[in-house]
């Protein structure tokens, strides 16, 4: 099945490639900035280990020593004595209680991050661990993928708003200008369609000419009521499809069979009939092209059981089958889309028409429930009962 996408989006995929890439430097940066930082504290421990080391020599710098020493106020560190046991800290807070068994638990987890540093003549073990700071770093690269991922999250979400608001400004456009441009036309044929009652006798000519002239001021009313708030009426379900079916059949090859398998009980939904015919009529052509003229398109309603919360209302069924060449499931959601045709002269605008009034128009749900390539698909409306 060949489809074809009207609607490009260049500017879309600039922009999460040029988000990801900043999102990759950005992370690769402060990996290196970590991996510094924490170099340059294991030369300070290094350096501290060596002072603590000298003091055991006689000629040494107490002063300079002393200051080594005390210079180091942020990264935690453990001599452990290899002779005496005995355990000392520094930059620890330390438990009123069982320090040594504290401390101990320390050592192994600071071996497990980074060597221990061996004091040779002292016979002690230097282990240290990060600082404050560089703890903080190793989270940084985290927290900034997540404000970034929050950032481009965001922005996609403001663009689809803004696609869809946009959408909705040219549908609202389209349908009333169209609606505008049919209205003198139509008055003038429904003028000269009285006229001609007047000079001809034929009724059954002239009743097929007020048919035509009936369904073009329909049409019109369809589309002015497309960008405004449609008026929702308690309507049964089955009377509003059979009725769109009754003219659909006359309009279809005869090699196309139209079925209902319809509850005896009326099933009651709030319907703008005018509007909802038009879904029924555009997925009965989008069945009949998808057999080629030839086939079966079953329609069927049922109503869930299935109440959540008292105020909730039953949910409706009224599913579409055609026996036609099916759609790939990776189409299930984009053959909404404005632009997606299967003809080589579509427009590509029925199927998203039909989401439309569905979703927008009547608060309800349309989808592919289920198709097989090559055996058919089944459209599925949800609506709630009135």
């Amino acid at each position: 099945m060949a489809y074809k996408n009207i609607i490009s989006q260049p500017l879309t995929f600039l922009f999460v490639i040029l988000a990801i890439v900043a999102a990759l430097l950005s992370l690769i940066a402060s990996n290196l900035m970590v991996k510094q930082l924490a170099a340059e504290e294991r030369n300070k421990i290094e350096v501290w280990a060596l002072a603590t080391e000298s003091m055991m020599s006689e000629d040494m710098d107490a002063y300079l020593v002393l200051s080594i020493l005390q210079s180091n106020n942020t990264i935690p560190v453990i001599l452990y004595d290899e002779n005496s046991g005995v355990v000392e800290s520094h930059n620890i807070k330390l438990p009123k209680e069982n320090v040594e068994a504290f401390l101990l638990n320390k050592i192994n987890k600071f071996e497990r991050k980074h060597d221990p540093i061996v004091l040779s003549d002292m016979n002690q073990i230097l282990y240290y661990d990060d600082s404050y700071t560089l703890k903080q770093l190793h989270f940084y690269p985290y927290i900034q993928f997540f404000v970034i991922s929050l950032f481009i999250g965001l922005a996609f979400l403001t663009l689809n708003r803004s696609q869809r608001a946009e959408q909705n400004r040219v549908w609202v456009g389209l349908s009333k200008e169209t609606a505008h441009q049919l209205g003198t036309p139509i008055s003038s044929l429904m003028a000269w369609s009285e006229y001609l009652k007047l000079k001809y006798s034929d009724k059954e000519l002239l009743a097929e000419i007020d048919k035509d002239v009936e369904r073009l001021r329909m049409i019109a009313e369809r589309f002015s009521k497309i960008g405004s708030e449609p008026d929702l009426k308690p309507t049964i379900l089955q009377d509003a499809v059979r009725h769109s079916l009754s003219y659909m059949e006359k309009r279809i090859s005869d090699r196309v069979s139209l079925k209902e398998d319809f509850p005896e009980q009326p099933v009651n939904v709030m319907l703008n009939e005018p509007l909802f015919g038009w879904v029924i009529e555009n997925l009965t052509k989008n069945g009949v092209d998808a057999m080629k003229g030839e086939g079966e398109i079953l329609f069927s309603i049922s109503v869930s059981d299935e109440i959540r919360t008292l105020k909730e209302k039953r949910q409706v069924y009224l599913d579409i089958k055609d026996s036609g060449k099916g759609v790939p499931k990776s189409m299930y959601n984009k053959i909404f889309s404005p632009g997606y045709t299967t003809k080589e002269r579509g427009w590509g605008l029925g199927l998203s028409l039909v989401k439309r009034i569905v979703e927008v128009n009547h608060k309800g749900k349309i989808f592919v429930k289920n198709s097989e390539l090559g055996k058919g698909t089944i459209f599925r409306i949800i609506l709630n009962e009135s």
